[in-house]
């Protein structure tokens, strides 16, 4: 055999070929994680005999994300799937931006000269979802409005009345 000659691709070593690669990067990233809680976790004592310890559930979540994990890598190398496209900014950082302004005004605060009053839940979480809704380019108000008044009343009912946290509805000016 010439120095030139190429061997055949099937001589020797394992081959494969990404088919879906969202699928397969995805997958390795939730294996990925489930690495990092393994290793979180890994000084919580474990289960002892039939007794559940703090570390006994963490360790089972996270077994089951690697698992899961590992079958959507799979998957990504058995079937076709979609490119993985440009990754967006506008819409993860509009949430930051809603997280960041709900922190600030479920309670005030006020940073050196700038105070930032308490507008009590219902104000802010509507306020939060609405600029969270914004950092998509399907927008359109309606809905937007609807889904934002109604997550607000979830919201309200499930924190307030039926887990009874100590949350200041309204503006106290």
């Amino acid at each position: 055999m010439s120095k030139d000659a190429k061997a055949p691709l099937s001589a020797g070593g394992f081959r494969f070929k990404v088919r879906g690669p969202r699928e397969f990067y995805g997958g390795l990233a939730l294996i990925g994680l489930a690495i990092l809680a393994l290793f979180a976790s890994s000084n919580l004592p474990g289960q002892q005999g039939f007794a559940f310890g703090p570390g006994t559930a963490p360790r089972i979540f996270a077994s089951l994300l690697a698992v899961a994990g590992g079958l959507v890598a799979l998957t990504g190398l058995l079937a076709d799937g979609p490119k993985i496209e440009k990754y967006a900014f506008r819409g993860p950082i509009y949430v930051l931006c809603a997280i960041l302004f709900f922190a600030a005004t479920i309670r005030g605060v006020r940073i050196g000269p700038i105070t930032i009053p308490q507008l009590g839940m219902v104000p802010a979480t509507f306020m939060a979802f609405m600029i969270a809704i914004s950092g998509s380019r399907e927008m359109r108000w309606v809905e937007s409005l609807l889904a934002a008044v109604g997550m607000t009343v979830f919201c309200v009912v499930l924190f307030v009345y039926l887990l009874g946290l100590p949350f200041q509805l309204w503006p106290n000016f």
